[in-house]
């Protein structure tokens, strides 16, 4: 199902065509066609978000990953709806037969039963703690969270067993759970990061249309320092001729605000990402589209995405290297990463089970 490239208010794909990676047939409207005969029409209408309960019959995932600082983690939700063109997750919606596109950010699967699934993971004989990691596929804070509280309640088994976390995020709802976060960073459990992108309202409003403004952000930023949880900002993605001129101020305001480390990532576009992505530059950039494209290929090798391990999250390159040396120069103008917190493994406790209780 597809529609014309055209900015949709509130939505951050400009498309909507399902994948067929998995030689799935393309699909004829059907239950959604009056949210997308707008669309067709030349109406720039919202789609309606919808949102679908999931049981899984577990929680947490493991990964073996060599480049990356975490082997297992969270996901409370599948599908974001903020709309980040630019998502390496987008293309999961692919496995359950939609699109990458608008399906990835308006028809969400939320898993209520999450809190419980954690507590009879924990609580298994031969589970050995590591930190888990919360919003690594997607935003564990996005809107719906504010109804749900599932990765509030996933905090509090957490919290209620002295297991290490991280957290990542580009909403400043985070804030409300600085309750459970403050004294759990006290005990060396626990710190958060917060997605920054850009400080211009206009692109971040194009790039992130559902997520919270960039100032609202590294104003989150400043909340949880003040609470002594150790808090990073990531510059992730950044975008070559869009975004990348703004690595030093972004890093100046973050210290201002209070962290104390950050890291970037150059825009990764694997799968159904990178017609995604050159859709959106079409229709938000086209001035420059062919520019970027030229610029991310030269930090992929020749391609529009790098999959393999180490340099999928550093690129390649003259242009890696510019970034680089950029970064690291304004990281110790303005006093960042001079240390790196490590969260505790060891005040774990297995959760308390009916069993347990009676002794």
């Amino acid at each position: 199902m597809s529609h014309p490239n055209k900015a949709i208010s509130g939505r951050g794909a400009t498309t909507n065509r399902t994948s067929n990676r998995f030689n799935t047939l393309e699909r004829e409207p059907d239950g959604d066609f009056l949210d997308y005969k707008a669309l067709w029409e030349g109406r720039a209408e919202r789609p309606k978000t919808t949102v679908t309960i999931e049981r899984p019959r577990t929680i947490i995932s493991y990964n073996s990953s060599p480049d990356i600082g975490f082997d297992r983690s969270i996901n409370t939700v599948r599908g974001c709806e903020h709309g980040c063109i630019y998502c390496f997750a987008r293309p999961t919606h692919a496995y359950h037969d939609l699109s990458p596109g608008l399906d990835f950010e308006s028809r969400l699967f939320a898993k209520p039963n999450a809190a419980e699934l954690l507590r009879a993971e924990l609580a298994k004989p031969g589970y050995r703690v590591a930190p888990i990691a919360l919003g690594t596929n997607t935003d564990p804070y996005q809107p719906i969270e504010g109804e749900w509280r599932i990765t509030r309640a996933v905090l509090d088994v957490l919290a209620e067993t002295n297991h290490p976390l991280a957290i990542t995020t580009k909403s400043d709802r985070v804030v409300r759970d600085i309750d459970i976060l403050a004294p759990m960073a006290a005990k060396g459990l626990a710190t958060v990061c917060i997605s920054v992108t850009s400080l211009d309202p206009k692109v971040a409003r194009t790039l992130e249309p559902r997520a919270p403004t960039p100032e609202r952000r590294l104003a989150a930023v400043a909340k949880l320092a003040a609470a002594g949880i150790p808090t990073y900002v990531s510059i992730a993605p950044v975008i070559p001729a869009i975004t990348d001129h703004e690595i030093e101020h972004l890093i100046a305001r973050i210290a201002e605000a209070g962290a104390r480390h950050a890291f970037f990532i150059p825009v990764r576009l694997p799968h159904e990402v990178a017609p995604l992505f050159r859709a959106w530059l079409d229709t938000h950039f086209p001035d420059r589209a062919g520019k970027v494209m030229a610029i991310i290929r030269s930090l992929r090798g020749g391609r529009d995405n790098d999959p393999d391990f180490f340099t999928r999250m550093k690129g390649q390159g003259p242009w890696a290297e510019l970034l680089r040396v950029r970064f690291h120069r304004a990281c110790r103008l303005h006093g960042l990463n001079l240390d790196r917190p490590q969260l505790d493994n060891t005040r774990f406790r297995p959760p308390k089970g009916p069993q347990g209780e009676l002794f």
